[in-house]
């Protein structure tokens, strides 16, 4: 990989593949693996990624929101989409271009069978949500008679899965929680299936839950985190490659004198002789401004240079005094040995937040 010369976001798709490969192996070979996309694929590329997966042929993707499944139809991704959180005002364009609703609640339930009738749809496909901890979305594990009974009674839409969310996946000191929660989806599976007449796919877990509750596979998975090179521990961490590299450049040194300070608000103040670094990067790019007055570093020559005073909206200083380094020379803010859990972690924060964040109008790069 090349030098960075301007702020930008480097993708490794060979990393993906990696990790695609890993993930996929932790499988039984009937087992379904649907990719999470949503978020511009965790803040990388989301067509760049999804063409990639479907390259591997990955079976499922999902994305949050509507729009986001919109992008990659139109982009030439021919695989289902499942749309995770769809809103009534995109059912008319959900099934236009062939998507698949998440169905969580009756309203949603009712005014797509609504939408669908309307638009002479036969068996379209449809996934139903039930909440069996998370309390996030869902219809309750009572709900099944409701819900059955409202499929049964159209033919314009057909449970092609039923599914949930585990809660604490990753956390083995919530074991018992995840276990009831499974427990539960299994009751609820079974009862809608009874009552249905015919076996909708059932799946549970997300990237924790495929690695550390095997036997909840069910007929699919769904990989969101683990795709993009975090395992959620630092044992499985070491199993996987993160995609995306964020990188930058010095665009300019300073030497200030004891007592100067650097910044917005003055928020920091120099100990004694020092020489500071501003890189063109900031909040509107996604660098919080928590990561500022030395909660959050960069790395400058492979040393470790901390944030200084407030993140400004397209720069960060930082301080480099005992860094032998130079106008125009590379910054690391995260990449594949820098990893973006250890700056999280500096902010209390998690690498969902930081790679999520990073703003669209900073460089992509796709390594291949």
């Amino acid at each position: 990989m090349s030098k960075a010369q301007e702020t930008v976001l480097e993708i490794d798709l060979g990393a993906l593949t990696h990790n695609f490969n890993y993930l996929k192996s932790k499988l039984k070979r009937e087992t379904k693996f649907l990719a999470v996309v949503k978020a511009f694929a965790y803040g990388s590329d989301s067509v760049s990624v999804a063409k990639h997966l479907q390259d591997l042929d990955v079976d499922y993707f999902a994305v949050a929101y509507t729009n986001e499944g919109v992008v990659l139809r139109d982009a030439g991704i021919t695989k289902p989409i499942l749309v995770l959180h769809p809103l009534p005002s995109s059912f008319e364009t959900i099934i236009e271009r062939c998507l698949e609703p998440s169905l969580y609640n009756s309203k949603v339930l009712n005014e797509f069978i609504e939408v669908a009738s309307a638009k002479q749809q036969r068996n379209y496909p449809v996934h139903i949500k039930f909440n069996t901890g998370l309390n996030r979305l869902g219809f309750w594990q009572t709900d099944v008679d409701y819900v059955v009974s409202k499929l049964k009674a159209t033919s314009s839409v057909v449970a092609k899965s039923v599914f949930s969310h585990l809660a604490a996946s990753e956390d083995l000191e919530e074991k018992d929680f995840t276990l009831n929660q499974i427990e539960t989806f299994k009751n609820i599976a079974s009862n809608f299936e009874k009552q249905i007449g015919y076996k909708p796919w059932l799946h549970i877990c997300n990237t924790s839950g495929v690695v550390n509750f095997s036997n909840a596979h069910f007929d699919m998975i769904r990989c969101g985190i683990g795709l993009y090179g975090f395992g959620n521990s630092a044992k499985e961490d070491e199993n996987l490659k993160p995609i995306a590299s964020l990188k930058s450049v010095i665009s300019q040194i300073h030497k200030i004198e004891p007592n100067e300070s650097v910044g917005y608000n003055r928020a920091y103040k120099s100990h004694g002789y020092q020489k500071t670094a501003t890189i063109p990067i900031g909040h509107a790019d996604g660098i919080s401004r928590i990561y500022g007055n030395e909660k959050g570093f960069v790395f400058v020559n492979d040393k470790k240079a901390p944030i200084i005073g407030n993140v400004c909206m397209d720069m960060i200083m930082v301080n480099i005094t005992d860094i032998d380094c130079k106008e125009g020379d590379e910054v690391i803010v995260f990449d594949s040995n820098k990893k973006a859990a250890n700056l999280a972690e500096s902010a209390q924060t998690i690498s969902y937040e930081i790679i999520t964040s990073i703003s669209q109008r900073v460089k992509r790069l796709i390594i291949k």
